[in-house]
């Protein structure tokens, strides 16, 4: 069965990263008719999929996300196509994480030269 790994690095930090994952495993629930299960730890959370012909995990820690997934036998033959989709649904979705975060970050040293001057 072919496979696909993805690990994506990141600075979101575990809350934000939960916050992408989850956002993550709805789009392929809706779009792939999947089934996901997140199972939260105190370091880091999996997200588990599955439907007819792929199974996998998503790894979601503070600094990156891994995904490991196994195609069937009638998908296999479609691995690339499945992996680049996965790969620009996580880097969009990481994108957009990461501009809020850098948005937040700047307002905040903003608000807090603000406070410096006299």
């Amino acid at each position: 069965m072919p496979d696909i790994r993805i690990h994506r690095p990141h600075e979101l930090g575990l809350a934000k990263a939960r916050k992408v994952a989850w956002a993550w495993a709805e789009q392929v629930e809706q779009k792939f008719d999947m089934e996901c299960t997140v199972i939260e730890g105190e370091y880091s959370d999996t997200v588990e999929f599955t439907r007819s012909g792929v199974s996998g995990t998503l790894i979601v820690a503070p600094d990156h996300f891994d995904l490991n997934a196994k195609l069937g036998f009638l998908l296999g033959a479609f691995a690339g196509t499945i992996e680049a989709e996965i790969e620009q649904n996580l880097d969009t979705l990481l994108g957009k994480a990461g501009a809020a975060a850098a948005k937040a970050t700047a307002g905040a040293r903003k608000a807090a030269a603000k406070k410096k001057k006299p």
